[in-house]
């Protein structure tokens, strides 16, 4: 008898591997923020490190992680 199986919670190697380069990314982000007292890339830093575990696919994440890199880059005069 086999028990039935459903892809709930699955991720793939791609999704995986983003999320631990956006991870790495956001750590970053939030030891300079932290250090230089610049609340921008410490906010951004924080995001992208949660933003891997709300986002289960591989093409969103790295959307996602994108844009808020993008948005550090354009906002990094506050």
């Amino acid at each position: 008898m086999q028990l039935p199986t459903t892809d709930a919670g699955a991720l793939d190697t791609a999704t995986i591997m983003w999320g631990m380069v956006f991870g790495s990314i956001g750590l970053g982000y939030f030891i300079y923020g932290k250090k230089n007292g610049r609340p921008v890339p410490l906010l951004a830093g924080i995001l992208l490190s949660v933003l891997p575990l709300f986002v289960t696919d591989a093409l969103p994440l790295v959307g996602s992680g994108a844009a808020v890199m993008a948005a550090t880059w354009f906002l990094r005069g506050i």
